[in-house]
């Protein structure tokens, strides 16, 4: 017979609620994130130590902070948490293998491939979802989407990535910028040119080109996470930015403008797909992508219009 414990009797749904509470540090932030009443989320929160044996929170004058047992659980909780959301995915997939959903991140046009899905796979539920420039890789692991098509440089341990085509690096700069009008432009010539950093480190080194060739360091610009954030400061003439080619040019405030630039590798459009995903649409999917989405060319880019479907 087994010595070992019996397992711990744990609702999901308090674990959640201990997870936004811990993350806001202040249970009435959290009561109005999860929408419901403070004094009920504090007896929801008793319940779940009560399921641990442990005190996992402190309230202070400051808000609430998280014991020493809480520290340890936080971790635990979340990966309990996005486990059993893997795991219900799955079994939806499973139960439900003619639904499949694509994810796409900011100025890629997946339109011809999903097109060409949809009529070879007619019965398929195939549904789209746009994708923030650091959420594919969790977006895939979660089972938020099936595939994505998105830019290196991308984690892939446990993705199964195809490189579709390359993009052309282009410097962005205000229409004002004494670059501007340039039929091109080097690493050189914006040698002392801030650009905006990015909280994600290889994103930071690919997109800034950081360090140069030469060894030296990228000038250091303000921290932005949001694309908006970027070409706002680009636009008021704190900064350029190294952004992709394949942008269509209608997609551009019109107080921005691009130029090429030289001696730098290209980027990579990518399809990345989870490894080991057996099922028939992601498959069908990947020839696709493979045959529709060859990239822009530059009348496209120069119009804004996408590329046709080679179907």
């Amino acid at each position: 017979m087994s010595d070992a414990p019996p397992p711990a009797d744990l609702d999901l749904r308090l674990v959640r609620y201990f997870t936004v509470v811990a993350e806001r540090r202040h249970f009435g932030r959290g009561a109005a994130d999860l929408r419901v009443a403070q004094p009920s989320l504090s007896r929801q929160i008793r319940r779940l130590e009560a399921q641990l044996g442990a005190r996992l929170l402190d309230r202070t004058p400051q808000g609430t902070r998280l014991t020493e047992a809480g520290e340890v659980f936080l971790p635990r909780a979340k990966a309990l948490l996005r486990s059993a959301a893997q795991a219900a995915a799955a079994t939806r997939a499973a139960a439900q293998p003619s639904r499949v959903t694509i994810g796409y991140t900011a100025g890629l046009i997946v339109t011809p491939a999903v097109r060409r899905l949809r009529r070879q796979h007619p019965d398929a539920d195939v549904q789209t979802l746009h994708l923030e420039w650091n959420e594919p890789r969790a977006a895939l692991l979660d089972h938020r989407v099936d595939a994505v098509v998105t830019r290196l440089p991308l984690r892939t341990e446990g993705l199964h990535v195809t490189i579709l085509y390359d993009e052309p690096r282009v410097l962005l700069v205000p229409v004002d910028h004494r670059l501007a009008g340039k039929e091109s432009v080097a690493l050189d010539d914006i040698a002392g040119e801030p650009i905006p950093r990015l909280p994600d480190p290889m994103w930071n080194a690919y997109w800034r080109i950081d360090p140069r060739p030469d060894g030296s360091p990228a000038p250091d610009g303000p921290l932005v996470e949001a694309y908006e954030d970027k070409t706002e400061l680009i636009a008021a003439g704190q900064a350029v930015a190294i952004i992709p080619g394949g942008v269509p040019a209608g997609s551009l405030r019109p107080d921005l403008t691009t130029i090429p630039l030289h001696g730098v590798e290209p980027s990579h459009v990518v399809l990345a797909t989870r490894a080991g995903d057996r099922s028939r649409l992601v498959a069908a999917f990947r020839r696709s992508a493979r045959d529709c989405l060859t990239g822009p060319g530059p009348a496209e880019r120069a119009s804004g219009s996408p590329a046709p479907s080679r179907d």
